[in-house]
């Protein structure tokens, strides 16, 4: 598969915006699920939105290792977010699957397993994981983005 590196980083961000809003209002719904899945990827899309910067993201929901592997590619300046993007892309990664399905083991659906403890600190990393997305981009000379 080709891509245009631009075109997929664009599409990366916009993805990772919008699940942002997405987050943020089913926060203020209370519905925590859909805060966390949500979160969950804005936080794998911004990540992917770096990684497509150097070679087409996978389909994985947790790209830290993918993000790890270029980690000497990116300017120093903006390494620390990069590796702060990759550890909070592992943290939320796990969500995709629970927020989705629960857990069956326990008899929990998602809506039974999130308060809003859990769906504030999921958005928090989301916000977070985009703005530093935007800044490690700058840091490797993309302008215009969105």
């Amino acid at each position: 598969m080709r891509i245009n590196p631009s075109g997929e980083i664009r599409y990366r961000l916009r993805l990772s915006e919008r699940h942002l809003a997405d987050a943020e209002e089913a926060y203020r719904r209370r519905d925590y699920r859909g805060a966390v899945f949500s979160s969950q990827l804005t936080v794998e899309n911004s990540a992917k939105a770096v990684i497509a910067f150097f070679r087409v993201p996978s389909w994985s929901h947790d790209p830290s290792h993918e993000l790890g592997e270029l980690l000497d590619q990116i300017p120093e300046e903006v390494r620390g977010l990069a590796e702060e993007l990759s550890d909070l892309s592992s943290t939320l990664a796990p969500e995709h699957g629970r927020a989705t399905y629960g857990e069956p083991e326990r008899s929990l659906t998602p809506w039974e397993i999130y308060g809003e403890e859990e769906a504030r600190k999921a958005l928090d990393y989301a916000r977070r994981a985009l703005e530093n997305a935007l800044a490690i981009l700058r840091g490797l000379g993309v302008n215009q983005m969105r």
